[in-house]
């Protein structure tokens, strides 16, 4: 089982690219398999959560090269999947779960797809029911709704869909269904939430509309779509854990290239704002996802905020480095209207409480979110992370503010979202020592000068002999 040891740092100065975005390379080949012709994916994530949609869509005949790592060539189904040999392992992925689960249910076979035990522990009933109603069927193999998921495909018929909650693995699996049904599918959310989906599918050429603010998605089925070479940008949900690192300490400068600048996955900055960090977006591409530059040039000072209500849905991820946010920032950071968050890959609210009063943070959970008190000093502790990478890596933030050496256990996870993150940690820590070695280096110089001049002075004052 993997550790990571993090000694806190008092400074940052740091040029940093984060990997590929998770979200649009799980549909990227999801829907460069499922679409006709050639893909070419550059930038994919090479994730376990992402290779697990890519394996799922191998194992479904789907043919891919490998021109480099994270660049591929895909060629397309034309939408006539085949039947896999073997059950599809999802991992430790929801997204691969719940998005194939709306591509097979309109394939003539039956799939079934299981996951590891965290998986395992994810309720899959909100995408049972549109897909049921559509006219597949499904079976939860686990206990109230759970995993293993068994899908069996069938000629599918379009609906009009009222989301119970706005989640965009429960939208996209319903488009992806729609796909294949003749006709107006329909989806109509309680709040707009991440529109990756969307993008992609009028990428390559499906017949789609939003309406009511984006609320509302309309798709007419039963169309080929057609391949499309397509860039993924940086994972803004990664970039966010070193943009509250910079946002909290006083005096650091990031900078941020090539992240993706989606508006429905960017709500962070508007809270970091709010809590008074200064941040700077440059937009530098506006293909199917925009993505661009961020830029912190002189951290610290944050105040708590509140966060709740229809800001929940495009921050959901970010949420656990939220609260660390708010546990740096002077005064109360409230967090609610998440409860979504107790069905992630682990129950983030009690998970990032324990968390916190770990690092000496005062904190009470809620049933929906959590109320966090900052503004004391953190204190070095261990804490585990209950194999849930997005809070290895909040706290792994955190510990960077604490008054010693801090250990993060069971990091192994962070490979599902975020390969390269021990590398740029460690990139911080030692921009950290290397500008404490400078600083030292310059103390001594001046020690040095002032003897020197002292020496000088009193050889000059002396009386001729």
């Amino acid at each position: 089982m993997a550790n990571l040891k993090i000694h806190p740092v008092r400074r940052m100065d740091a040029v940093l690219q984060v990997p590929g975005d998770k979200s649009i390379s799980h549909r990227a080949v999801i829907l460069g398999g499922f679409a006709g012709g050639e893909t070419r994916v550059t930038g994919f994530l090479p994730s376990e959560d992402c290779r697990a949609s890519l394996s799922a869509m191998q194992a479904m005949g789907v043919e891919m090269e490998t021109v480099s790592r994270g660049d591929y060539i895909i060629h397309g189904r034309r939408g006539k999947l085949r039947p896999p040999a073997e059950p599809l392992d999802c991992g430790n992925s929801g997204t691969t779960m719940r998005l194939l689960a709306g591509l097979v249910a309109g394939q003539p076979f039956t799939t079934r797809l299981f996951g590891d035990a965290s998986l395992s522990r994810r309720p899959m009933r909100r995408v049972v029911d549109p897909l049921t109603l559509m006219g597949a069927t499904l079976t939860c193999e686990g206990e109230n709704s759970r995993p293993p998921l068994v899908v069996r495909g069938a000629a599918l018929l379009p609906i009009r869909y009222q989301m119970p909650v706005a989640s965009a693995q429960l939208k996209s699996a319903i488009l992806l269904a729609g796909l294949q049904a003749p006709g107006l599918t329909v989806v109509e959310q309680p709040e707009v939430c991440r529109d990756h989906t969307e993008r992609m599918l009028q990428h390559f050429g499906a017949s789609l509309r939003a309406g009511d603010g984006g609320r509302r998605v309309e798709l007419y089925g039963d169309t080929t779509l057609n391949g499309k070479d397509l860039r993924v940008p940086g994972d803004f949900s990664s970039a966010a854990f070193w943009l509250v690192a910079a946002a909290a300490l006083g005096g650091a400068r990031l900078t941020l290239t090539k992240v993706g600048l989606n508006p429905t996955r960017t709500a962070l900055l508007n809270v970091l704002m709010r809590m008074g960090a200064q941040i700077k977006e440059h937009v530098e591409s506006n293909e199917f996802e925009p993505y661009g530059t961020l830029q912190i040039e002189e951290g610290g000072g944050l105040r708590g905020t509140t966060v709740s209500g229809a800001e929940i849905p495009n921050v959901i991820d970010e949420l656990p480095v939220i609260a660390v946010a708010g546990a740096l920032a002077e005064g109360v950071t409230v967090i609610k209207d998440a409860r979504e968050l107790r069905v992630k890959e682990s129950d983030r609210i009690a998970t990032v409480a324990g968390c916190l009063r770990e690092f000496g943070v005062e904190v009470e959970e809620q049933p929906d979110g959590m109320v966090v008190y900052g503004g004391n000093p953190i204190r070095a502790a261990r804490v585990a992370s209950r194999g849930d990478h997005r809070i290895a890596m909040a706290f792994a933030v955190l510990a960077l503010f604490a008054d010693g050496p801090s250990l993060i256990e069971d990091t192994d996870c962070i490979k599902t979202s975020y390969p390269t993150f021990e590398e740029h940690l460690e990139q911080i820590m030692e921009g950290d020592l290397a500008g404490k070695f400078r600083l030292g280096v310059g103390l001594v110089n001046s020690v040095k000068r002032l003897v020197n001049q002292r020496k000088t002075s009193r050889q000059d004052a002396r009386p001729p002999s």
